[in-house]
């Protein structure tokens, strides 16, 4: 049972979403927000307060009477389920719902206690509301698929658990819950603010870690099997271009290579003064692909990491409007529900995961160019050249999933929109630029699964598999035991799916 204060880290998070971890409020926590709801209960009384005593949005012009003020907040709740597309998978749903919880937590909402308590049994049961993919601007923040979610809390719409889609009411049966009360905002609290994006952040930046990792290692590898020269990752070389990424990535990369024997040291080779020869048949310098690793995933590593503290940085936040602050005694008005922080993020993540996937297709078309390689067949066909065709049609399949990833990464964050009457005049598009990078994450696992794949064939025509690295062999014998070598044309598509699977899961 994980125990939840007012602040939540990265991995706190990956325990809870990812680990399914269940879940109590610190008591202290519970009792700040029975007080920020209490001094709301009595600050409001012959008060305007936007969402409360008015309409929502460009309707705040409106006075709500008293005998309508609970009517006010089922209305925005159904209202705005107004969602399109596919639903989106649970993962996604419990780290959003995840987000709007530590919401909450700050204690600036003004909600009621019950509120919270019913999002910690959804989330401790796996209870999750179905909420199509499509219909935030991101502006006053995800409000249709935010509403989706608040839609299941007062006992409505539906939800799935167990894998199986029901209506709410008989789940919250089944477990004996009651729907929330609403009592004076908690509609607008729950359709308010950026879970959604957030959510969806947090676990593209969890699958970017991987596919880093994994981009990281198959250079490794790929500089194995063309038996490189070592220095490109050398410290006195990146140290004496100190960005953090570019730095750490060559400390990764020499941690792997230090149990390898492919390496070649380039004062052992190259400057001992027994080189008389106007050609050199191994190159001096590796292609760009091989040889600037470090430049070209020094700055995805960056981007990461700073998609990663301004998401966890939304996740501690208040991100409600308007914000109930009981220290002070007001309540203030203002966009602390917009979007444009985690938008950004998702934007500059999707370029830099972009580009990881096109590291990985032009380190694959090395493999498969024997012109360019010198070293291996075409296609690494293990096969009879030309009766066979080893990976030759898998590289289609890499080059137009990269080209995809390319379009997609033309930026969300400076596509605002006017809407809602002009009263969302400017936007972030932050949940569709969440939505985007995480297809650009999927792109990115299907190309490197091919090119692991070509990886593996590559090593079996070289016969080096004892040399390889630790990891490198590792990674080798596991993806070998369910991709074996093979020389015949054979349907490729389900090796290349469980490659996927292997790279995401591991």
């Amino acid at each position: 049972m994980f125990r939840i204060s007012k602040d939540i880290s990265f991995e706190d998070i990956k325990k809870i979403v990812q680990g399914r971890e269940e879940i109590v409020i610190d008591s202290a926590i519970a009792n700040k927000i029975q007080e920020n709801f209490a001094f709301l209960d009595k600050f409001r009384k012959d008060k305007i307060i936007y969402g409360i005593t008015t309409g929502f949005g460009p309707m705040a012009q409106y006075r709500i009477d008293d005998d309508s003020l609970i009517q006010l907040q089922y209305n925005i709740i159904r209202s705005h389920c107004t969602g399109a597309g596919k639903p989106l998978d649970d993962i996604y749903v419990r780290a959003a719902m995840l987000a709007r919880m530590t919401t909450f937590l700050q204690g600036l909402s003004g909600v009621n206690m019950e509120l919270i308590d019913l999002l910690v049994n959804f989330l401790n049961l796996e209870i999750y509301p179905i909420i199509p993919e499509h219909g935030s601007v991101g502006a006053s923040g995800d409000l249709v698929q935010m509403a989706h979610i608040a839609l299941t809390l007062i006992g409505e719409g539906e939800v799935r658990h167990k894998g199986e889609v029901r209506d709410t009411a008989s789940v919250m049966k089944e477990y004996g819950l009651k729907p929330i009360s609403i009592y004076i905002r908690e509609g607008l609290a729950l359709a308010n603010g950026t879970g959604m994006m957030t959510g969806i952040g947090f676990i593209n930046i969890v699958n970017a870690k991987k596919l880093l990792r994994w981009s990281i290692l198959a250079s490794v590898m790929m500089n194995e099997i063309t038996h490189a020269y070592d220095d490109f990752v050398s410290e006195s070389l990146n140290n004496s271009k100190p960005h953090p990424g570019q730095l750490a990535i060559a400390d990764l990369m020499r941690g792997i290579m230090s149990s390898s024997g492919r390496f070649k040291k380039r004062e052992c080779e190259l400057y001992n003064n027994n080189h008389n020869e106007s050609v050199f048949v191994h190159k001096v310098q590796s292609y760009y692909s091989l040889r600037c690793v470090p430049q070209i995933l020094g700055p995805v590593y960056d981007t990461i990491e700073n998609a990663e503290k301004v998401v966890i940085t939304e996740f501690n936040s208040a991100c409600d409007n308007p914000i109930v602050d009981n220290k002070s005694n007001n309540i203030y008005h203002g966009g602390n529900f917009h979007g444009d922080y985690v938008s950004f993020e998702m934007d500059k993540l999707k370029i830099a995961v972009t580009k990881l996937t096109m590291l990985a297709e032009r380190q694959l078309n090395y493999l498969f160019h024997d012109k360019i390689n010198g070293i291996l067949p075409p296609f690494v066909n293990l096969g009879v050249l030309g009766l066979n065709y080893g990976l030759q049609a898998a590289q289609f399949t890499a080059t137009s999933t990269t080209a995809e990833c390319q379009t997609l990464s033309n930026p969300m964050y400076i596509h605002s929109i006017p809407n809602n009457n002009d009263n969302q005049d400017i936007v972030s598009m932050g949940t569709n630029s969440a939505l985007l990078a995480k297809t650009v994450i999927e792109n990115s696992f299907q190309v490197l699964a091919i090119q692991y794949m070509a990886l593996m064939q590559a090593i079996d025509y070289l016969k080096i598999e004892n040399d390889l690295s630790e990891e490198s062999l590792k990674v080798y014998r596991n993806i070998r035991s369910f991709f074996p070598v093979f020389a015949d044309d054979t349907p490729l598509h389900k090796d290349i799916e469980n490659t996927i699977n292997y790279l995401k899961e591991n």
